[in-house]
């Protein structure tokens, strides 16, 4: 059974930074794309960042370049989205998508709010 797992959400002030973590198990995680997801209150879901499964490939949303930093360490089935000077904007769920070997698999999302 594969099962997906954020973390690292949190409250913080405009200008700080979060770093978050999707943990995967049950799947060859090494063979599989990454893509982070989030969805503020009210609007649709929206693709953030996404990463290849070696890791080479990346790509992020217009309003995250810069700011969003995607990796992942395939020896501990675990990707990141690091967010750096964070706006009030950013606040959202943020949702981690593993896709690979035909089918793709969602976690429960981890809240991040932006406010002073």
């Amino acid at each position: 059974q594969v099962q997906v797992v954020e973390s690292g959400g949190g409250l913080v002030q405009p200008g700080g930074s979060l770093r978050l973590s999707c943990e995967a198990s049950g799947i060859t995680f090494s063979g599989c794309a990454v893509n982070w997801y989030r969805q503020a209150p009210g609007r649709k879901r929206e693709l953030v960042a996404v990463i290849g499964s070696t890791g080479f490939v990346t790509n992020y949303i217009d309003s995250g370049k810069g700011r969003f930093t995607v990796s992942r360490d395939n020896a501990n089935n675990t990707a990141y989205l690091q967010i750096n000077n964070l706006e009030p904007e950013d606040t959202a769920v943020y949702y981690c998508n593993i896709w690979g070997f035909g089918d793709d698999y969602w976690g429960q999302g981890t809240q991040v709010t932006v406010s002073s």
